[in-house]
């Protein structure tokens, strides 16, 4: 009996322009961050979100760096950071000089809780100077009354959408609520560049220092710099295969959001495994699927159960405010993120996902209630 082919979690999804236009960057010897491929991408992600500027970065966690110095964040500050996300959110404020401030996140979107963020930004000497809100998974924060309490209070909202390219709020793109918007083109992420990331903005001034930041503060062709910066560019190289990737983002869109409804169905009524929640004002990118496991027990019989079978799975993020690198941050909680923690398993997501290979991961799903005895 042959052995199955492993199903992974999530796979880039090639069968575009990528391996042409990097074929042009070799032909025509633009490999660096010089090359024409770079602005093409910027330009294409502006005109996605409908924002003003886009600044390309050899990272997502590079683009946080730099719209958080881009908003005037520095020693002595704090973030306010949701406590259920990528560790790359909390140690960009780390590198700005910054430290983060840990709120809970709604138990019906999994992204941060609006009323918190009130009530930690109203409070006295908070020393609040942005916000991050994280569209986790996907799925939007509610920027509407997030983008209210900034601007009252002052201080920059930074959408956190690293893998939330083409999802929506109320109708429009996420990307264009925020002062910023952060998004990730890294292996795993519906666009995928190899690496890479990207800032947009409507802050003309902002994206011109991010821009020079990126790039050592150089003013070139002399070397003189007027202030110390960083090598944050994406090469032409990651551009191509980017731009490449924007040109079906619409047909990925769909594929994952087909999947979604896929599992949804195949989902109804269990009590042990739940999709995840969604607000009816959010459109999810649905970058990765997850369920929530009845307990970490659960999640991790059921990652076991699923890899015996070669289909991958994971253990999704963990609350950072319980982690070690994060121990003496200030934080509010009131146990949303750490009660999920442990319990959010992420299923195979990629757009390419054929329709047999989601028909054996359903059929396991459901041969792993029956032999847990659910």
């Amino acid at each position: 009996m042959n052995a199955l082919a492993n199903i992974p979690v999530a796979i880039p999804d090639l069968r575009g322009n990528e391996a042409a236009y990097l074929a042009r960057c070799v032909a025509d010897n633009w490999v660096s961050s010089a090359g024409p491929f770079v602005a093409d991408m910027e330009r294409r992600v502006a005109e996605i979100t409908g924002t003003a500027h886009s600044v390309a970065t050899v990272n997502g966690t590079a683009g946080l760096h730099l719209a958080l110095l881009a908003a005037g964040v520095g020693p002595g500050d704090r973030v306010l950071v949701p406590d259920w996300t990528f560790a790359a959110t909390a140690n960009a404020v780390f590198h700005a000089g910054a430290e983060p401030f840990f709120a809970d996140i709604a138990d019906d979107s999994w992204t941060l809780d609006v009323a918190a963020a009130r009530r930690i930004i109203g409070q006295p000497d908070n020393r609040i100077r942005a916000v991050i809100a994280v569209h986790a998974l996907g799925h939007p924060a509610e920027l509407a009354p997030l983008g209210a309490i900034c601007r009252d209070a002052g201080v920059a909202l930074i959408e956190d959408a690293a893998g939330a390219l083409g999802a929506q709020y109320q109708g429009r793109q996420v990307g264009g609520f925020g002062d910023f918007a952060v998004f990730s083109f890294n292996g795993n992420k519906t666009v995928t560049a190899g690496g890479g990331g990207m800032v947009v903005t409507n802050n003309c001034r902002a994206a011109e220092r991010m821009r020079r930041l990126s790039a050592q503060s150089r003013e070139a062709p002399a070397y003189r710099h007027d202030e110390v910066a960083f090598n944050y560019r994406m090469t032409n190289l990651n551009a191509a295969v980017g731009l490449a990737q924007l040109e079906r983002l619409d047909d990925m869109l769909a594929a994952k959001r087909a999947l979604a409804a896929t599992y949804d169905r195949a989902l109804a009524g269990r009590a042990d495994l739940t999709p995840m929640p969604r607000r009816d004002w959010a459109l999810s990118s649905h970058w990765l699927y997850a369920v929530l496991c009845s307990s970490p027990d659960c999640a991790d019989g059921l990652v076991a159960y699923l890899a015996e079978r070669a289909i991958d799975s994971s253990i999704f993020w963990l609350s950072l405010s319980a982690q070690a690198p994060y121990a003496d941050c200030p934080r509010q909680l009131a146990g949303i993120s750490r009660g999920i923690s442990g319990r959010v398993v992420v299923l195979p997501s990629s757009s390419s996902l054929s329709p047999e290979d989601q028909a054996r991961v359903i059929a396991a799903l459901g041969m792993w209630r029956q032999s847990a005895g659910q």
